[in-house]
């Protein structure tokens, strides 16, 4: 069936417009490409699937769409599963400062699906690699998740849902009812009708 940009809500059982398909890919920052392509592939079991250099033209410049800003730094990428992808671009060394992740926009954590197997499989590999990681542990009602840093420093979580097996419900592992999301929405100050209207998907 083609894709119509449409989904049957999965509150509500009508059909609504996506705003997308979902993640392509995120696009982190490293000093060292090669010691990250190694975490990635060997240890977390992400392969590599691109491995480039940004064209000429495109850090410095009118061609700059958002790059980082420096020319022909190496950009590769990571297959992540689902179709999703983890990327990262090499910035030249000693030119940042590591960044807090809990700055205002900044990315705190990057969090990924995995089935029990993989939830397990992943232990292992950390643990192997003298790794630290935190959990399993209980996050939300059938969710579990176990976090570890990356060698940049950025954290990663991976989510399980144990109960599903190897058919994960990414919005239904956190998915609220109308009234438990109004409770929340209620203490921000925002008017009665803006609450309604940004919960009007939610069952009751």
């Amino acid at each position: 069936m083609p894709d119509t940009g449409t989904a049957t809500g999965i509150s509500t059982g009508t059909a609504y417009p996506l705003a997308s398909r979902g993640i392509h890919h995120l696009a982190l920052t490293t000093e060292d490409m090669q010691m990250t392509t190694d975490f990635f592939v060997n240890v977390v079991g992400m392969p590599l699937v691109h491995a480039m250099k940004v064209p000429p033209g495109v850090g410095i410049g009118p061609g700059n769409r958002g790059n980082p800003p420096y020319e022909e730094i190496r950009h590769y990428f990571f297959d992540m599963g689902n179709d999703s992808l983890l990327a990262y671009f090499e910035i030249p060394k000693g030119e940042k400062k590591p960044s807090d992740r809990d700055d205002i926009g900044g990315m705190q954590h990057c969090a990924f699906t995995v089935t029990p197997d993989q939830m397990e499989a992943l232990r292992q590999r950390l643990g192997a690699a003298g790794v630290d990681y935190d959990g399993p542990v209980d996050i939300l009602p059938g969710l579990v998740s176990m976090y570890f840093m990356d060698p940049n420093g950025v954290r990663m979580e991976a989510c399980c849902q144990p109960a599903e097996g190897d058919n994960p419900n990414v919005i239904g592992s956190v998915l609220q009812t109308r009234a438990q999301a109004r409770a929340e929405l209620e203490t921000t100050g925002a008017s009665a009708e803006w609450v309604e209207q940004v919960t009007a998907n939610l069952a009751d």
